[in-house]
């Protein structure tokens, strides 16, 4: 292709992006613009048009009055040292938007993965220095604002199914030009022949919908696709379950007298710990997460925790909400005379904990009559003396209509919500077990016993609509675990 049809067609395909929608978590590439060529979102004057003269031989013709073009001017440009969220912030500078959340630009940059917790974790610090030799530049020229069909399709109400739709590496990058030119000065002599988009500017949606009704659904479920970036085919089912979450029971609740419990012995004269009998439910909520805690005043009573959806997402509600039938509850654990899941704590012959995995065994990954969810939890104790036995007993509740999409079994704690503040910096903040661990005494010691991490799935867990199918007890270098089995279901 001759120098100057390679130019007219890149510019021409440039303009035919300009005011298109964008998924900013893509590289800045034109195929990843949304919509067919020239199906603007924003008001452009196509009715008056003129030829521009690029040069004496190319002329770009019908180009839109709104749109005008500037030539560019080589550079080279260097950012100095400094960590993951100060270079993705000024790529969003660049791109016009704010925040620090990673742009697909960035990522391709520095080939990170798109988990910006993960990435961010890893990286040390960045940098970058590039040559740039812009050829021209497209920008809109008139006010930006929005065609009236747009603003009538964002959803007025919270509606997924809308919504939805020290060691340094060094990596090179080339946009433009032919990238079989193994010399960077030759390289640049081949971009005349080749031109590409190296840079885009961008104007976020919710800056022109001012005063449309459900603009905060809509910036709201931007703002979690970009910090997440679930696939585009679970968007619907990722915000669905975009609801807060909580803990059972509730922290209120267990300031209370005492209870009568049994309890596990470690040695001969080691503190007991007791084991509370209490029945955990949470109802048609569906359970994502679960923990061991150490309650009471002396912090020696062992309990288990449930997190929860505070609310029924409307995706569940045709199969699970409380006016339809889904049958008896029904409670599962070990048997109690299956010793070989029975695993001791510290000695053999003092308390062990039952490992066998809980799970409804009824349940078929492609039962079509419904699957069985967790909706409760209790511990108890097999009593054999010195040698007695915890173990975990499950409430399972059936959800008709659904099936099994995957499950798995999860045996990494969940630290993401402890170690990590909203602007992905680590927090030094101590948590419950590590002020126990500090604080001596019999609560120190027991607290040495049990693992109180979360096991939890979020929307950081991706693709973000994880439910509680199954868990079980275990021993991990002498102390009390407890593990979780996930599912996603097909609704």
């Amino acid at each position: 292709m001759a120098k100057s049809d390679a130019l007219i067609t890149t510019l021409s395909n440039a303009i035919q992006a300009v005011g298109r929608g964008f998924d900013v978590t893509s590289d800045i590439r034109l195929l990843y613009c949304k919509g067919a060529p020239g199906s603007r979102l924003i008001h452009i004057d196509e009715d008056h048009k003129r030829d521009i003269l690029i040069s004496d031989d190319v002329v770009l013709p019908n180009v839109s009055v709104d749109i005008e073009y500037s030539p560019g001017k080589k550079a080279w440009e260097a950012t100095p040292v400094c960590n993951f969220h100060e270079m993705s912030e000024h790529f969003n500078k660049k791109s016009g938007l704010t925040g620090s959340i990673p742009l697909g630009s960035f990522n391709a940059m520095f080939n990170f993965s798109g988990n910006w917790q993960a990435d961010a974790a890893a990286t040390k610090s960045l940098a970058t220095l590039g040559y740039f030799i812009p050829l021209y530049k497209l920008q809109l020229k008139s006010q930006l604002a929005l065609k009236d069909e747009i603003k009538a399709a964002v959803p007025y109400t919270w509606d997924p199914p809308a919504l939805a739709r020290q060691d340094v590496t060094v990596i090179f990058r080339r946009r433009g030009g032919d990238d079989l030119e193994q010399s960077s000065i030759k390289w640049a002599e081949t971009v005349y022949l080749s031109p590409d988009v190296i840079d885009m500017t961008f104007e976020p949606i919710v800056s022109l919908l001012e005063g449309v009704p459900g603009l905060k659904h809509l910036a709201h479920a931007i703002e979690l696709y970009l910090e997440y970036k679930p696939p585009l085919e679970d968007l619907q089912y990722f915000l669905e379950f975009q609801i807060p979450r909580v803990w059972a029971p509730e922290q209120s609740n267990l300031q209370r007298k005492e209870p009568v419990c049994q309890s596990l012995h470690f040695s001969l004269m080691g503190p007991k710990l007791y084991i509370s009998p209490e029945q955990v439910t949470v109802g048609r909520k569906p359970v994502t997460g679960l923990r061991l805690s150490l309650e009471g005043a002396k912090q020696n009573r062992l309990a288990i925790h449930l997190q929860h959806l505070v609310s029924l997402p409307k995706i569940l509600q045709p199969h699970w909400d409380s006016h339809m039938a889904i049958g008896a509850q029904k409670w599962q654990g070990p048997e109690e005379q299956d010793s070989r899941w029975f695993e001791p704590i510290k000695w053999k012959h003092f308390s062990h904990v039952s490992t066998a995995p809980i799970e409804y065994k009824e349940t078929c990954i492609v039962d079509l009559s419904g699957v069985h969810i967790v909706t409760g939890a209790q511990l108890g104790v097999w009593d054999f003396g010195v040698k007695s036995v915890l173990y975990l007993k499950l409430l399972f509740s059936k959800v008709p209509g659904c099936t099994i999409r995957r499950s798995v079994w999860d045996h990494t704690p969940s630290n993401f919500t402890a170690l990590h503040k909203a602007d992905g910096t680590l927090s030094n903040e101590q948590t419950p077990e590590d002020k126990r661990l500090d604080s001596g005494g019999a609560a120190a010691k027991l607290a040495k016993l049990v693992d109180s991490t979360e096991m939890l799935k979020g929307p950081q867990d991706l693709p973000g609509h994880w439910l509680v199918t199954g868990a079980k007890l275990g021993v991990d270098k002498g102390k009390i675990v407890l593990r979780a089995k996930y599912s996603l279901l097909n609704y």
